[in-house]
């Protein structure tokens, strides 16, 4: 293994609230996570608000980095984006991570009703007129931000919330293709990298673009984060192995038949994999598709075994790789299992 099993990992450790967690109970949870040892906790944007449970959150704890993951960018604008992510680093004092996503097409015009064009140079632009937004606010200077796709050139004193004591917070972009990491890369201070992911595509296809995009901003790619939400089958009886197995292929199955995520794949070169998944998902055949990954296939996207096998396996394959991780499971993972999971990387005994 690259590193000693006993020390404590090299990557912030965060978890991942349910998505379909209400603030209330996100914010219970969240003071619960907390007092496990997480690092930081993650807010998606599904069936509620993401800055409304991490606004909750922030009243519950004290120590951990709360991060959107993601809020979707395009179905906002960047003047309230600015203004929600400034007064949640106001109210958790400096530990907010505004996390941006884009959805697809689909999403943004017909869930939305918002435009949809150039995701990648779309985002760049909204992530530079957010920074505009605050500069605004921290200097007093006229906002002047005129750009392709946003406009911002009025900022009353009166709209003007002045500096934030605990400064902006950082801004992290989701990506799965090259553009928008590199997007990423030139203009924000991290990559949110998604579940759907393997070490090999992290660090011949990931971590280059992020390079390549700091490197054409004059940017030291050293700096920046990256983030993965790595798949875990994990259990400590054969039975709660076997289970958490098939439900991670199941999840690796449905994602393996979206064409968005084919290059994940064809790096492994599995694009006929992706082409039976895509098949069978357009007969509705969700059941069976976990039958088409197979355990060359499943170990290349999850960490399998036991919680110390498990922690291992994350200890070697993102050690010097990432800078953040969380656990993907689409099945429920008992707390004392977690602990010992969380324990396996901190190098510490449950």
């Amino acid at each position: 293994m690259s590193d000693d099993a006993t020390a404590p990992a090299s990557f912030l450790i965060d978890a991942g609230g349910d998505a379909g967690t209400d603030p209330r109970a996100f914010a219970t949870g969240a003071a619960e996570l907390e007092a496990a040892g997480y690092d930081g906790i993650f807010a998606a944007e599904t069936k509620h608000d993401p800055f409304v449970s991490l606004t909750a959150a922030a009243m519950r704890t004290e120590r951990v980095d709360l991060m959107t993951g993601i809020a979707v960018a395009f179905a906002r604008n960047p003047m309230t984006v600015a203004e929600t992510a400034n007064d949640l680093q106001l109210v958790s004092g400096g530990r907010f991570i505004l996390g941006l996503g884009s959805q697809i097409k689909p999403h943004i015009e017909h869930r939305f009703s918002m435009p949809w064009s150039a995701p990648a140079a779309r985002m760049r632009e909204f992530v530079a007129a957010v920074r505009a937004i605050w500069s605004a606010w921290e200097t007093g200077e006229k906002l002047a931000f005129t750009g392709e796709h946003y406009r911002h050139t009025l900022m009353s004193p009166f709209f003007s919330p002045g500096p934030n004591p605990h400064g902006n917070p950082p801004i992290w972009i989701a990506a799965v293709g090259e553009r928008m990491t590199e997007t990423a890369g030139a203009v924000a201070d991290g990559v949110l990298a998604h579940t759907f992911t393997t070490e090999r595509y992290l660090r011949e296809v990931t971590r280059p673009a992020l390079e390549r995009g700091a490197a054409s901003a004059g940017r030291d790619a050293g700096e920046l984060g990256i983030s993965v939400p790595a798949f875990v089958a994990v259990g400590e009886t054969d039975a709660e192995l076997a289970r958490a197995i098939q439900a991670t292929k199941q999840q690796i199955a449905f994602y393996g038949s979206t064409p968005a995520y084919l290059p994940v794949l064809a790096l492994h070169g599995w694009e006929g994999v992706h082409e039976q998944l895509h098949a069978a998902s357009r007969r509705g055949e969700w059941k069976q598709m976990a039958e088409l990954i197979d355990d060359r296939l499943l170990a290349a996207f999850a960490a399998v075994g036991s919680p110390g096998e498990v922690a291992g396996q994350l200890r070697e394959r993102f050690t010097g790789l990432v800078t953040r991780l969380s656990f993907s499971a689409s099945y429920p993972i008992r707390p004392e299992v977690q602990a010992a999971l969380l324990a396996g990387l901190r190098g510490t005994a449950v």
